[in-house]
């Protein structure tokens, strides 16, 4: 990184965080391809404005706030284009691994939020962010955040509880 007060090149960002950007779209958006169409439309946008951006105190929080906006933006304009059925994702061939396991099942319901309560789930379980951190990257207050992280993790308590429920009558 470069000491307070120099601007950081845009290749110099690239060759630092682009891997750290592309992980946290692709848990973003709960797809890879969709997840890195994302990071190059945002870091095309971001290269015309690198001035002003990799003068910033952390360039990398304003590249992940242009991820989350761009994010929330497309959820908005595919949600009016898209049928919405229920589609279940093609499943990949079984893996034993436990974390596999649980992120197979993890993403299908974080895509089932919407947009602006993943953005808080995923920058604060993935991103590791504070309410306030989170609230400036939204634009939104802290207890907005709040009420976000409970209404996301509420509707999958909820999904869990279905699904349990159903296993338990199957059996």
């Amino acid at each position: 990184m470069p000491p307070k007060g120099t601007s950081m090149t845009y290749e110099e960002f690239l060759a630092t965080r682009l891997r750290d950007l592309l992980r946290f779209s692709v848990v973003l958006c709960g797809d890879r391809g969709l997840g890195e169409d994302l990071v190059q439309d945002v870091l095309l946008r971001a290269h015309t404005g690198w001035d002003h951006i990799g003068s910033a105190d952390s360039p990398f929080a304003y590249v992940r706030r242009m991820l989350v906006n761009e994010h929330v933006s497309w959820r908005r304009k595919w949600s009016r284009q898209i049928p919405t059925a229920d589609v279940s994702p093609v499943q990949s061939a079984a893996d034993h691994a436990e974390q596999i396991a649980d992120r197979d099942d993890l993403m299908p319901r974080l895509r089932a939020l919407p947009a602006r309560q993943r953005a808080a789930i995923v920058l604060r379980y993935y991103g590791g962010l504070t309410d306030l951190e989170i609230a400036d990257t939204l634009g939104c207050s802290p207890g907005t955040i709040r009420g976000y992280l409970s209404r996301a993790l509420a509707t999958m308590r909820v999904q869990l509880d279905s699904e349990s429920s159903l296993a338990w009558k199957d059996a």
